[in-house]
């Protein structure tokens, strides 16, 4: 099966139970009635980019979805967790690109982003032979990259929260999530 779609969702949750606050993540996130499959960061040739409403009415409740899904939890009163999927598209939407997810406690989500974004280009730019140094900043790497004719885009998804005041379980998730080819459209 290659997902012909995918698409982004993040979400925050907090309860008494662990389990239980990863699910309000999911509901938030509009995920929680799907059967979730941690699959690794290849971001198939041809998938397209959806909103998340266009890729949720492909689905149905119970059905087993392949996903990048980062995901952080905390007990901790006050403690900063964050989560991120990066995203690399080739030029040639012919070649697969790549989608990477980081998972971080004491960052806010717009760093742990980039760091997502830049793990993700690197890996496509490293798979497509794209020279680059290492040891530049993020910013002076991503002109290299786009410059470089090959990646067409990069983009991350963030998600940040402070562990609940009175120690109750915090939970912070990112996904993309892929859409099969052939799907039932949900309600027909």
């Amino acid at each position: 099966m290659i997902p012909a779609k995918v698409f982004f969702v993040k979400g925050v949750g907090v309860h008494k139970d662990k389990l239980a606050s990863f699910e309000a993540a999911l509901r938030q996130a509009g995920i929680a009635p799907f059967n979730l499959v941690n699959v690794s960061s290849i971001l198939p040739p041809k998938c397209e980019v959806v909103t998340r409403d266009h890729g949720l009415k492909y689905l149905n409740p119970g059905e087993v979805v392949f996903c990048v899904m980062a995901r952080t939890d905390t007990n901790e009163p006050n403690r900063l967790i964050s989560v991120a999927i990066g995203l690399a598209l080739p030029k040639d939407r012919g070649h697969y690109g790549y989608l990477s997810e980081h998972h971080g406690f004491g960052e806010k989500g717009e760093k742990a982003g980039e760091y997502a974004e830049d793990l993700a280009a690197t890996m496509l730019a490293t798979t497509l032979g794209v020279p680059f140094d290492a040891d530049k900043a993020w910013d002076e790497r991503r002109q290299q990259y786009k410059t470089s004719g090959h990646i067409f885009k990069t983009t991350h998804i963030c998600q940040s929260a402070e562990g609940h005041k009175d120690g109750l379980w915090t939970s912070v998730i990112c996904a993309a999530v892929f859409v099969p080819p052939a799907t039932v459209v949900s309600g027909q």
